[in-house]
């Protein structure tokens, strides 16, 4: 039986039910912070699973690339919504990605770019985008957080020590602001939740033009 099929099918802006279409922890940890229990949604998960291809177009502007990986998700959670005929609550989704240079830095194949990341990163700043999509029945809106992250100067000693401990693998830019990565920021412009996957004023302020009143 699917985890989802015990739900009923309230009215999500009274109930305040919302599906989180991402598996990321640390987005249901942000969603936490601020009172939400989501019900995650898995889009890669059988039946209804989709694959959501996540490289970039040639020459494709970052912005308009993490915005459009949003938007995709969303589409394709509310398609694993009417496939799996799930209650019509609110979709949450989101992307992350790292630019400098005009680069687009996803997450570290294996440990040599994970290295080659921090190098790029260290006594420099870089720009994390993440953008946000909300949809219910049909509508999408989606709003973008633009942060400045400015890493000191990285030794390789610590360079190796960070990516022999696997913290930064998985996520986008190769590290974690919220764990040890934080001892290598000298100083961030925007949003730390954007940092962390979920930029929560965006979210709140999307959420609450799709009908769904956090506080």
């Amino acid at each position: 039986m699917s985890p989802l099929s015990h739900l009923s099918h309230s009215n999500p802006l009274t109930a305040k039910r919302l599906y989180l279409a991402s598996q990321s922890p640390r987005r249901l940890e942000l969603l936490r912070q601020i009172g939400i229990e989501p019900t995650v949604l898995p889009l890669r998960s059988s039946p209804g699973r989709i694959d959501v291809d996540e490289t970039p177009w040639e020459d494709e502007p970052a912005t308009e690339y993490v915005l459009r990986l949003a938007r995709i998700k969303a589409e394709a959670g509310m398609t694993v919504q009417n496939v799996r005929n799930l209650p019509h609550w609110p979709i949450l989704a989101a992307d992350t990605t790292v630019t400098l240079d005009g680069h687009i830095l996803g997450k570290p194949a294996d440990s040599d770019e994970a290295a080659a990341m921090l190098r790029l990163y260290s006594g420099r700043s870089h720009t994390v985008l993440t953008a946000v999509a909300a949809a219910y029945l049909g509508r999408i809106e989606v709003a973008l957080s633009e942060s400045v992250v400015t890493f000191k100067a990285l030794s390789d000693t610590e360079i190796m020590a960070y990516v022999d401990g696997r913290e930064g693998f998985g996520k986008a830019g190769g590290y974690a602001i919220q764990g040890r990565a934080a001892l290598f920021i000298e100083h961030l412009s925007g949003s730390y939740s954007g940092v962390m996957g979920l930029p929560l004023f965006e979210t709140s302020e999307l959420l609450k033009s799709v009908g769904f009143q956090i506080l």
